[in-house]
């Protein structure tokens, strides 16, 4: 898509849009598939917000601007980098992942959403403000404790009291450009613009502030949770963000060690008890990455199983939790699968 542009979809939808066009109510069949897509598209870029970097460079990269659809490859691509200020090389090896996977999770989201009897008309994506995110997810289980599943990039998700991200033993977040749960959280919560004025980076002025009034803290124990503010991310209804510390620096990479899983899952219900009653309302929901999967290197499957016991264990001693599960892959949400209890 991002290489034969909207054209493109006149010849060949690709599988994974072609059932969410057809499921969001975008076309009724093959016959208006293509044009349906291409809306879905630009429904999906709105949702992202025309404000946002990512929703702008969104709108760059696959031609959904006016008079813009038709622009080879390399123009849209130079169009997108001109809205991060860098050039069209560092783009690709940067952002463009970023963009790329940020849409594709808005038209989850927009799939995701009931679109009535008839197909909507070109023009009118949905009865609703474009950036506006679903916060309504799949039943699921962790053990027999029921959890929401979410198949959706965790910023953009809202409503959620407290979303956790996953960091190095180190507290240094992931570059902002970086598709991770912490760059793309330490993205979204960055205040300002960097065309309008100076950024604050929000979250991790925080976590350097937490570290500078701890001399010698660092390196932390696996599995600690360090509580910040949610930055930009308050427009949300985010209240706060709750660092887990699980990777441990090791030769260029990391490792996880599955048991810090289940350590920074009971620290952030620690933590979330111990604020709850200094906040009105109180607090009342959490949300937790599949932690350690993404650059920790740990097998998916793997984290989902400790993430899933852990939580079962932590709500099994305190059930008055509303608890969320995020994830990009429909395979890890199939993992937290609701299940008919035994007997």
């Amino acid at each position: 898509m991002r290489r034969g542009g909207l054209p493109a979809l006149q010849s060949l939808v690709p599988e994974a849009l072609r059932a969410a066009t057809l499921h969001a109510g975008y076309a009724r069949d093959d016959g208006d598939l293509a044009d349906g897509a291409e809306r879905l598209l630009g429904a999906a870029a709105a949702r992202l917000g025309a404000d946002d970097l990512i929703g702008r460079a969104a709108q760059c990269t696959f031609g959904l601007l006016p008079g813009r659809r038709g622009d080879p490859a390399a123009d849209r691509r130079r169009a997108a980098a001109l809205v991060y200020g860098v050039t069209p090389e560092r783009f690709r090896h940067s952002q463009e992942r970023q963009v790329v996977e940020q849409l594709a999770g808005a038209v989850l989201a927009e799939a995701r959403e009931p679109s009535g009897p008839t197909v909507r008309a070109p023009g009118t994506p949905a009865a609703r403000t474009p950036a506006r995110v679903p916060t309504v997810g799949l039943p699921g289980r962790a053990g027999n404790r029921p959890v929401t599943v979410h198949i959706s990039p965790i910023e953009l998700l809202r409503d959620i009291d407290i979303l956790v991200s996953s960091e190095n033993v180190h507290l240094e977040m992931s570059k902002s450009f970086r598709p991770t749960v912490s760059g793309s959280l330490r993205h979204a919560a960055s205040v300002g613009c960097a065309a309008d004025g100076p950024v604050t980076d929000v979250l991790a002025d925080e976590l350097a502030a937490w570290v500078r009034a701890r001399p010698g803290v660092l390196p932390l124990r696996p599995g600690a949770v360090v509580p910040t503010g949610p930055g930009a991310l308050a427009e949300r209804g985010v209240r706060r963000v709750y660092h887990a510390a699980v990777a441990v620096p090791e030769g260029h990479g990391y490792r996880v060690d599955p048991q810090s899983i289940a350590t920074a899952v009971a620290a952030c219900f620690t933590h979330a008890r111990r604020e709850r009653t200094d906040t009105h309302p109180a607090l009342r929901s959490l949300c937790f990455p599949v932690l350690g999967a993404g650059r920790g290197g740990l097998d998916r499957r793997t984290s989902a199983s400790w993430l899933r016991w852990a939580i079962e264990d932590a709500l099994t001693a305190d059930p008055d939790w509303q608890v969320h599960v995020v994830t990009r892959y429909p395979e890890v949400a199939r993992l937290f699968e609701a299940a008919p209890p035994e007997g």
